[in-house]
């Protein structure tokens, strides 16, 4: 492999000269560019995306801290982790993983408890007592490779959440007097490890957008605005029920639908979990597409070192890729090698949303914007 690298600079450094590059400049471009390559050689393991730590940590609700009920939390927080994982909620065509979740007490790396302070509808507040548990990265995929489950890709945008409440006398973005409600939904999509961001207002409490295109739900204006993921929740009063209309955008997608409930907390909570249940749905990795393949990736407009670093940063952030390798460096092109955790379409996928890489279907290759 060194070898490889080796013969690999040399023609690069050859090419650079006969096109006219001073020598020196040529060498010290050279000797960063073999140093980061040698690099990623000697270490593949900082070539692959870690996940985030918080997708591998779950938390249950117990009623002390007495081992008997810690072992008993700890299947209902692996439960969580591997909800996150995967993306899905149920596990109905899985019967294997209710099972499986005995074994949470040999993968848990680490503990510890945490008091919970629970807004009511009422304004009082309860104290909940959690027990939140690590459990090995390592472990935790081999078990739900071993169960053919899915794997959620874990770049994932913060949803952002606008709530216009109509209760029959007026309209207004998420009402103060239901902070319980958007406390509810923030812990429905941080249990499925996605986090959710709540637009403030001004001084005077004054939003940036307006009123009217929320409650009509426009998310492709929204989208143009630059916010590339958004659920907006218009939810009126009819009699003893709230009705709430749900548009849903993320990534380039778009989605409608409707829920009913007598209870505002509970309907807006479980729409927030049908929302996480399409976007884990759309970007998610069947477990037939699950493996390792090896990729070849051309990238042209490459002029220096530090273009070169960009292109391997970015590579290295995609989770679909595991190793970087230099296949071939030419005046202004790289040609990498990818080892890859699922079939190259998924590459493909995520590379149709870059803004650093453009690809050019006449050279077969992706052109490295400025």
């Amino acid at each position: 492999m060194i070898d490889s690298l080796r013969l690999t600079g040399v023609i690069w450094y050859l090419i650079c000269l006969t096109n006219g590059v001073p020598e020196c400049a040529v060498k010290h471009e050279f000797m960063k560019i073999f140093l980061l390559a040698l690099l990623l050689i000697l270490l593949p393991v900082a070539s692959s995306l870690a996940a985030p730590a918080d997708l591998y940590s779950g938390e249950a609700v117990v009623n002390d801290k007495q081992l008997s009920e810690r072992n008993r939390a700890l299947p209902l927080a692996l439960l969580q982790v591997v909800q996150k994982i995967t993306g899905l909620r149920q596990f109905d065509r899985y019967p294997l993983v209710e099972e499986s979740l005995a074994t949470a007490g040999s993968m848990v790396i680490s503990f510890h408890y945490r008091n919970v302070e629970k807004i009511l509808s009422d304004g009082d507040a309860i104290e909940e007592l959690r027990l939140v548990a690590r459990f090995s990265e390592q472990e935790v995929d081999e078990l739900t490779s071993s169960l053919q489950l899915p794997l959620w890709q874990p770049e994932r945008q913060a949803i952002q959440v606008w709530v216009v409440v109509d209760n029959g006398i007026d309209r207004r973005i998420m009402p103060v007097e239901f902070a319980y409600v958007r406390e509810s939904m923030d812990e429905a999509a941080g249990s499925r490890g996605i986090p959710l961001v709540w637009p403030a207002p001004d001084d005077e409490g004054n939003y940036p957008i307006d009123l009217q295109l929320l409650w009509g739900g426009y998310t492709e204006d929204l989208v143009e605005l630059g916010i590339d993921a958004v659920m907006v929740a218009a939810a009126r009063r009819e009699g003893p029920e709230w009705s709430v209309r749900i548009n849903l955008g993320y990534g380039g997608q778009n989605w409608t639908w409707r829920n009913r409930d007598v209870d505002l907390q509970m309907v807006l909570s479980e729409s927030v979990q049908q929302a996480v249940d399409r976007v884990a749905e759309a970007n998610s990795i069947i477990a037939a597409d699950q493996g390792r393949w090896l990729h070849e990736l051309t990238i042209a407009g490459i002029a220096g070192a530090n273009d070169y670093t960009r292109c391997l940063a970015y590579l290295q952030t995609l989770s679909v890729v595991e190793q970087v390798r230099v296949v071939m460096a030419s005046a202004g092109r790289v040609r990498f090698g990818l080892e890859l955790n699922a079939v190259p379409d998924y590459l493909v996928e995520a590379l149709s949303s870059s803004t650093m890489l453009e690809y050019i279907d006449s050279e077969d290759a992706y052109l490295l914007r400025e």
